[in-house]
């Protein structure tokens, strides 16, 4: 079966952080981290609807200005989301840009900003259509762990220390429902948009009686149309399943109170996206750095029961020495000691 989500890593282990991930069947996918973003094609950028930044060093946001000047002259909505302060840094990267042309163009980018602070979520509005500039004071709501919640999957996070605040960011899938494209075949239906709409009135649990309608283009461009009852439609192309658990955890010290919250946040993961930069061997300069040992990391995957571990973001020391950061967090993933 095919999962509804198929993350990745942007870059090798030793440049900027950045996971992808882009939904099946959909011109759609999320981003976690926005460093550079050189290896996405345009085309990938372009289905990217919500990005959650874990901090704002260099490595982690430089992708900004990328993302921002192939959305400009686009009809488009982006979301961000970043911890303490973020609004203020995104406010000063679209400020420090002229737009007295901007007016000219017919199509508006909308930026929505929502940092957190503490207990609450604060939320600003940039629009192309006012030169970007903020859309009034900052709105404000309670912030429980939750970023994002849609019928299909939602989006959690809490904050880690890295001497500054930074993000863990977990992605939840409500359930996975996976196409059968045997069963496609068999009805002589294509693959196509169509199949997002047919995933959305499952997952609202619309009246398995009721018809669903198919609309396509064949190869000669003339529009076909077809009818099932959702349910026999759903017996014949589609498999339900658990949802996946994907986490993301970068830059955090290895300090007690950081790895008991990572566990909570990676608990049965289906994969667990984590950074390894030290060997524990030098855990002085981890602690100094404010970030994990590769030990420390394959620990917290063993007591959060993640199925599959990929370490990254690896210190620039060990280049030509990555597999020893692999194996001593793989050991202690397997070991669970």
């Amino acid at each position: 079966m095919k999962p509804s989500f198929h993350p990745r890593l942007i870059n090798d282990p030793f440049s900027d952080p950045g996971l992808f991930i882009p939904f099946l069947f959909e011109r759609r996918a999320l981003l976690f981290d926005l460093g550079d973003l050189s290896k996405l094609s345009a085309r990938d950028l372009l289905k990217v609807s919500h990005v959650f930044v874990t901090h704002t060093h260099m490595d982690h946001f430089i992708g900004f200005d990328t993302l921002l000047r192939l959305l400009i002259g686009r009809d488009k909505e982006i979301h961000l989301f970043g911890p303490s302060d973020f609004i203020e840094k995104v406010e000063a990267k679209l400020s420090a840009y002229n737009w007295n042309l901007i007016d000219s163009y017919e199509d508006i980018l909308s930026v929505n900003v929502a940092e957190i602070q503490g207990e609450k979520v604060f939320v600003q509005g940039f629009s192309s259509r006012d030169r970007f500039r903020p859309s009034g004071a900052p709105k404000q709501r309670p912030f429980k762990g939750n970023l994002l919640s849609e019928k299909s999957f939602s989006v959690d996070a809490l904050l880690l220390d890295h001497k500054t605040d930074c993000i863990g960011l977990c992605l939840k899938e409500n359930f996975s429902i996976n196409i059968i494209k045997e069963g496609l075949k068999e009805l002589g239906l294509p693959v196509g948009p169509w199949l997002r709409e047919f995933k959305e009135v499952i997952y609202e649990g619309r009246n398995q009686a009721q018809q669903f309608r198919i609309v396509w283009q064949d190869e000669d461009m003339v529009t076909r149309e077809r009818y099932f009852p959702l349910g026999e439609l759903k017996e014949r192309i589609a498999r339900i399943s658990p949802g996946q658990k994907i986490t993301y955890i970068a830059d955090i010290v290895g300090s007690p109170e950081n790895i008991a919250k990572a566990v909570d946040l990676a608990l049965d993961s289906t994969h667990l996206f984590i950074e390894t930069p030290f060997l524990d061997k030098e855990r002085d300069v981890a602690r100094r750095k404010y970030h994990l040992t590769a030990k420390e990391a394959g620990l917290i995957g063993a007591r959060a029961r993640v199925k599959e571990l990929t370490p990254f973001h690896f210190s620039p020391r060990y280049f030509g020495r990555e597999e020893e950061l692999i194996q001593e967090a793989m050991m202690a993933f397997g070991s669970g000691t």
